[in-house]
């Protein structure tokens, strides 16, 4: 689809890794300044997965538009560009309301997508992709090491979906992906770029008491149903932190006190890789989150973004 935009169009960027209050806060910028609310959460696109991408809730978004929460199918893909070709249709739209276009989330592919750039690359080669899948992630990952190290030291060794997808850039274009990244441009905003960040003990304190509170709402339940429903493991959506834990317990491989200890210990994990890609970005403000109020988290924001507006 042809981009509409003018290149004028500004946008409010709130990101940061996983668990770090970013939902409430966004929800009370938006209120400020009249704004709606544009999903960059990596696994909030997918439906049916509630509890486990710790959606807001109808209630906890307090009437602000949400887009691209529950757009995808829980057994179907969707990737960066994809999400690029949704912001560039959906921002326009808000701004034509006279609304500010606010985006939120942690999911760095499609951060990346809007504040570096992307480029579209080759298609996916399903016999590429066949011959690869006898061989471990870690081995992949160490062929890409030989071929593109730049692109190897930003993917996790356990991250296979995206060595793949490296691997398959070069075989088709005999190039590394990271020289086409390092190329491609960003889309054509006006973008304020501000971070949330924690004090490692709090922010550990705070993934762990949302794991918690998953469990409690329900958590377990969800991913069976999934389970139920068909939801196989070749899926993107099963790749969620949560659900392969809670099959293995629910296939007696995992205790419910060890189950919450893993996901606590791989969701720290991945917040420590979003926190590593953050902090690349040298035009992203960060914005100390611990001991402070969603109210004054919210008013120092607003007030960064009209004193940068003016």
């Amino acid at each position: 689809m042809a981009s509409e935009l003018t290149g004028g169009e500004s946008i409010l960027v709130l990101l940061g890794p996983t668990a770090t209050g970013k939902t409430d806060v966004a929800v009370a910028v938006a209120r400020r300044l009249g704004g709606e609310i544009i999903s960059a959460d990596s696994r909030a696109f997918f439906k049916d997965l509630d509890i486990v991408a710790a959606k807001p809730t109808t209630t906890e978004r307090q009437g602000i538009p949400h887009h691209l929460i529950d757009s995808v199918s829980v057994d179907h893909g969707y990737d960066a560009m994809a999400f690029r070709r949704d912001v560039e249709r959906l921002v326009p739209e808000i701004v034509k309301r006279g609304r500010l276009p606010i985006l939120v989330g942690g999911g760095t592919l499609y951060l990346g997508a809007i504040i570096r750039g992307i480029f579209e690359g080759p298609s996916k080669d399903d016999r590429f992709r066949e011959g690869l899948a006898q061989e471990t992630s870690e081995a992949l990952h160490g062929r890409l090491c030989q071929v593109d190290p730049d692109a190897a030291n930003g993917i996790h060794p356990n991250d296979r979906l995206r060595i793949v997808r490296a691997l398959e850039v070069y075989e088709a274009t005999g190039r590394p992906i990271s020289r086409w990244q390092a190329e491609a441009r960003p889309l054509p905003y006006d973008v304020a770029v501000f971070g949330l960040k924690r004090e490692r003990a709090d922010h550990r304190a705070a993934i762990k008491a949302r794991v918690r509170r998953m469990l409690d709402d329900g958590l377990i339940e969800e991913v069976e149903r999934l389970k139920s429903a068909g939801l196989q493991e070749t899926a993107q959506a099963y790749r969620t932190i949560g659900i392969p834990e809670v099959v293995a317990h629910l296939d007696g491989r995992l205790t419910k006190a060890e189950l919450e200890d893993v996901i606590a210990r791989q969701t720290w994990s991945l917040a420590r890789r979003q926190a590593a890609w953050f902090r690349r970005d040298p035009d992203v403000v960060w914005i100390e989150a611990t001991g402070r109020t969603i109210d004054d988290l919210a008013t120092e924001i607003v007030e960064r973004w009209k004193e940068r507006c003016r």
